[in-house]
């Protein structure tokens, strides 16, 4: 049995990730691909238990910086072992909201934890699994910024990481661009500043070339 393909979707706050994580199951659905989304932190009910304290804490008790890391870092052990792995053995492509690009984004150029350990803890969390393609979702701040207003403005809500500080989401902003360039043939970085149509159709555009182009009967996976 062929392996599953592993994809994820990476990018500062706001700029859509969940949506179009979405629609490229839906998308991958549709052409006959086995396709399982999971987010992180999530996935199955311990991580999920993780996600919950990670955004708001737990009686006014968030985690300081090293701990919000390991948090990070059980959550996704978790889910490579009991989810994604499994799945990719199966033969299901695994789409994700966020993975380990997002931990060396937040919480190394972010909270400006140790680079070379978060390396290093990484890699043991993800039991050495990389993704095959990584979309990073790229969005100017001021108009990701927006579009978290319009949405809590709607009654959405908000969370404490969401809500740190200009040069936080900056130094993110930065991380992620770097990442892009380290790891060009790993790394699709999309304009996310149009409508989700629009994104989405650069979105699909790549996981077809990058996929169904070279494979002969990948869509029939």
């Amino acid at each position: 049995m062929r392996r599953g393909v592993f994809i994820t979707l990476e990018g500062g706050e706001g700029c859509g990730k969940s949506t179009q994580a979405r629609r490229l199951a839906a998308w991958l659905g549709e052409r006959g691909v086995r396709t399982l989304p999971v987010r992180e932190p999530g996935g199955s009910p311990l991580p999920e238990a993780v996600r919950s304290m990670l955004k708001r804490g737990i009686d006014g008790d968030t985690p300081c910086d090293r701990a919000e890391l390991l948090l990070f870092l059980a959550a996704r052990a978790q889910l490579v072992e009991k989810i994604i792995v499994p799945a990719l053995e199966s033969g299901v492509w695994v789409v994700s909201d966020r993975f380990s690009d997002s931990t060396a984004a937040y919480q190394g150029a972010g909270r400006g934890l140790d680079a070379d350990f978060i390396k290093a803890a990484n890699g043991f969390a993800c039991a050495g699994l990389s993704p095959d393609l990584t979309i990073l979702l790229e969005l100017p701040r001021e108009t990701a910024l927006r579009r978290i207003c319009a949405r809590k403005a709607a009654g959405g809500a908000g969370d404490r990481i969401e809500d740190e500080n200009e040069a936080f989401h900056s130094r993110i902003a930065a991380a992620f661009r770097a990442i892009a360039a380290s790891e060009p043939g790993r790394v699709a970085t999309i304009d996310a500043s149009g409508t989700p149509e629009e994104v989405f159709a650069a979105v699909s555009t790549v996981v077809q070339k990058r996929f169904f182009a070279s494979v002969p009967g990948a869509e029939r996976s």
